[in-house]
């Protein structure tokens, strides 16, 4: 009787963490179309003359995104067997795209980001088994503002 509580209440975690997952990617996705129109890109060039700049501004996003406790018992589960842990896979996901909508929603006035860097760290207390519980992505570039026309 035990067993047969604790599997439906891990069934529950589960299924209640992979519905805030969904409902966290769906905002993502609007969000996302709204900046669509703000490109974040790598290159250090900018593609402006410099008589149409009006201003360039650092930007930067944090996100900090967690696991859901049932979800790291099952990726502590993948790691005795080996091979990809979708729920981490998930988690940098989020993080990512969650840190460069922050710093889009920093300059939606931008035409462009150029030079855009994103950095990643686990939060946590590490222990011999090195277990993610948080994890932080930092997204940051130099947004260029145009003069108007």
């Amino acid at each position: 009787m035990d067993l047969i509580v604790f599997l439906t209440l891990m069934a529950l975690g589960y299924l209640a963490g992979s519905a805030l997952e969904k409902k966290h990617y769906s905002s993502i996705i609007e969000r996302e179309k709204e900046f669509l129109h703000i490109p974040a890109v790598t290159t250090k060039s900018v593609p402006y003359p410099p008589e149409q700049i009006r201003s360039l501004e650092l930007v930067d996003g944090s996100a900090v995104i967690s696991v859901d406790y049932f979800k790291r018992i099952l990726a502590r589960l993948r790691n005795i067997f080996g091979g990809t842990i979708k729920s981490y896979e998930s988690l940098l996901d989020r993080a990512r795209r969650e840190a460069i909508l922050r710093m889009k929603e920093q300059a939606p006035e931008a035409a462009i980001i150029v030079n855009v860097r994103i950095e990643t760290s686990t939060i946590g207390k590490y222990s011999a088994r090195r277990n993610v519980s948080c994890l932080e992505a930092l997204a940051y570039g130099t947004a260029i503002i145009l003069e108007q026309e």
